[in-house]
């Protein structure tokens, strides 16, 4: 039964699994379930797993298409913060419980920092933009291209960076185990790390279809002043990810189809950037990880089938 289970489930063209790149780790998440999986500077691999509970299922207006969109949205940057800081703590402990820990302090922090990018993006080009003083839907046009622009000289020099190196590697080591897992194969290293580094779903292809969608809204509201479409940039925010989550899904539930391939082509690109190459040892841990999603996923299916 479980393996017929993991067997439908690959089939599914759904955003089953999503994941995330961790401090020496990797997180997996299925729609109930967060696995985190770090290596320790013992070369121990720690698992954590955290049971979920979507709001979408607490309040079913929330899973409506686009609602669903925005609160993902602040769902993944919560669930993400937490991991990122479990991976943190775990990378730090030598064994001895004595290690930095990383607190409400930090996270406040870096979720001041997250907020103050995205502002960074969505302002700045907004206002360089203007001092061109264009008009219309060329304004659009070159306001997301300079933001465009921003955001490959961002991943140019965050790939770039060494210390953040093992970061995107463990980021192609989730790809590489999601992309197994959903073509069917065996999910071990010799399987695993023929598989592309790159998958459509990333949030760098998700950021990509953000300037898209900012362009033709942008294009279309009505030009009330400068004080007014500056409020578009910051008001629109949630409304432009509720659309770009709708076209991700829709990317990946047509993944094969050729217009799809053309239309994710560019995201895809971006992952060489936010992507490297993981050693074996990282597949090991992102291979873990996707494994634990599958037990936990197919235990519920099992214990919600009906007695015979």
């Amino acid at each position: 039964m479980v393996k017929k289970l993991s067997d439908q489930k690959r089939k599914e063209p759904s955003l089953a699994f999503g994941g995330q790149a961790l401090i020496e780790g990797v997180m997996m998440r299925s729609r109930k379930h967060m696995v985190l999986c770090v290596r320790k500077p013992n070369k121990e691999i720690i698992t954590s797993v955290e049971n979920l509970k979507p709001l979408s299922d607490k309040y079913k207006v929330l899973s409506a298409p686009f609602l669903r969109g925005i609160v993902g949205l602040f769902e993944t940057f919560y669930l993400g913060m937490k991991g990122l800081f479990f991976s943190a703590n775990a990378a730090l402990d030598e064994g001895d419980g004595e290690g930095e820990k990383f607190g409400y302090k930090e996270i406040a922090l870096v979720a001041a920092g997250a907020v103050g990018i995205v502002a960074f993006f969505f302002l700045v080009p907004f206002l360089l933009a203007t001092w061109f003083n264009l008009t219309g839907v060329l304004f659009s046009v070159v306001e997301a291209a300079i933001r465009l622009t921003m955001f490959i000289l961002y991943l140019a020099i965050i790939a770039s960076w060494g210390e953040f190196a093992r970061v995107l590697q463990y980021h192609g080591a989730e790809h590489k185990a999601i992309n197994a897992h959903e073509a069917g194969v065996p999910l071990d290293v010799e399987h695993v790390k023929k598989y592309s580094r790159r998958h459509p779903r990333c949030g760098t292809s998700f950021i990509f279809i953000i300037v898209i969608v900012s362009i033709i809204l942008f294009s279309i509201m009505p030009n009330y002043g400068f004080a007014a479409r500056l409020a578009y940039r910051i008001l629109l925010i949630p409304v432009i990810a509720g659309i770009s989550y709708e076209l991700l899904r829709l990317s990946g539930k047509y993944r094969n189809s050729i217009v799809v391939k053309i239309l994710t082509a560019p995201g895809l690109g971006f992952q060489l950037l936010t992507t490297k190459e993981p050693s074996d040892d990282m597949l090991e841990v992102s291979i873990k990880a996707v494994q634990e999603v599958i037990k936990l996923t197919d235990s519920q299916h099992a214990d919600a089938l009906p007695a015979r």
